[in-house]
């Protein structure tokens, strides 16, 4: 009877600890989660504040105040023209396209299971741009500044379609098969635009060619207008459909047994992560590796929950924006280069590290 009583001790015992410790790593999880959204926001709050003020045009900071009280109606003298009709659209767009980008990524790579499943990797993005640059070329515009986003919108979902189908064997996407069928998909992708290049006219022609490494230059309200709604349902679609995402991680069977529609899902995640990839390119070019660095930092930061990881894609994606459009515009005087650059410097990198630790745990079966 002791030995029992002592049994029943030690398991009891054994079972505190393992639940204290449980609760210890949540506790810190939670706060890794508060720290991680207070850096997000000074980063994006500080990069907004300074994009505002540098560029070929100098504004002063205690400026800032009384132009930003005069409203885009009353601006009159040349800084409130600039800060107004320029640099606020242009920030409010990168902001918009950031956050498109890191939630579109992070969609991605929940629907494809897989973290390389970048949309500008997979060619999705490349894809998005055949639509936009089509309705350059041929000069559509029957629904007015919103044609390019819809030209890139329908380009998109077919390219993901298309990916998805190719690179699933066996009922699995394994990482080797996604990455061959994006570099395939992205050839085809950049050979139909090279076509539709040697199609347009010479101010088309120029357009395409800035446009395909990404920039802000050029963002007007208009466009502001139309992503902003992109951006905000897909949003809203993308947190909703989260939690289902968090199961549909553990698979299909055990996404089909708590009584999940798993093609629906799959097929609305793909829907959210194509509307906002395409909306990113239709307005700012096609900027890689977003998805990719801003989902992979916070996923290793907070842990894989799905609604905490959209929601902080979407405020790191709008920071990196920011600070790659700052750095765009003073790196060298008086010129604007393209965020592309920027991005692809520091995601290229971020993806051969990825790949090589999937390497290295045999993930690329």
């Amino acid at each position: 009877m002791a030995v029992q009583t002592t049994a029943g001790a030690t398991t009891g015992t054994t079972t505190g600890t393992t639940t204290d410790t449980v609760d210890a790593a949540f506790a810190r999880r939670r706060i890794r989660r508060i720290w991680l959204f207070i850096a997000a926001s000074v980063l994006l709050i500080g990069g907004m504040i300074v994009s505002l003020l540098v560029g070929q045009y100098a504004v002063s900071l205690g400026d800032i105040p009384h132009i930003l009280a005069v409203g885009p109606t009353g601006a009159t003298s040349m800084d409130e023209s600039v800060i107004w009709r320029i640099r606020i659209p242009r920030v409010v767009l990168g902001i918009l396209v950031g956050a498109g980008l890191g939630v579109g990524g992070a969609l991605t790579q929940a629907v494809f299971a897989n973290p390389l499943a970048e949309p500008s990797i997979i060619g999705v993005t490349s894809g998005a741009g055949v639509g936009a640059a089509a309705v350059v070329v041929f000069n559509l515009s029957f629904l007015g500044g919103s044609t390019i986003a819809l030209g890139a919108f329908i380009t998109g979902i077919l390219t993901t379609v298309v990916v998805y189908r190719l690179s699933k064997m066996g009922g699995k996407v394994r990482v080797i098969t996604l990455i061959l069928v994006g570099i395939a998909t992205n050839a085809v992708a950049n050979a139909l635009i090279s076509f539709l290049m040697f199609l347009a006219p010479a101010t088309g022609r120029d357009q395409i060619i800035f446009w395909q490494m990404g920039s802000l230059n050029g963002s007007q309200w208009s466009h502001v207008s139309v992503l902003v709604i992109i951006v905000a349902v897909c949003l809203i679609g993308a947190v909703w459909i989260a939690p289902k995402l968090d199961i549909l991680a553990l698979g299909d069977a055990a996404a089909y047994h708590v009584g999940l529609n798993v093609p629906l899902i799959r097929l609305t995640a793909i829907v959210l992560a194509t509307a906002l990839t395409a909306g990113a390119v239709a307005y700012a070019g096609i900027i890689s590796f977003v998805g990719l660095i801003i989902p992979h930092i916070i996923r290793v930061t907070v842990g894989p929950s799905n609604r905490v990881l959209v929601i902080a894609s979407a405020l790191g994606g709008a920071a990196l924006i920011c600070i790659a459009d700052i750095a765009a515009r003073t790196v060298i005087p008086f010129a604007d280069l393209p965020i592309g650059i920027f991005t692809a410097l520091v995601g290229g990198p971020t993806f051969f590290i990825l790949l090589r630790r999937m390497v290295a745990k045999g993930g690329l079966s």
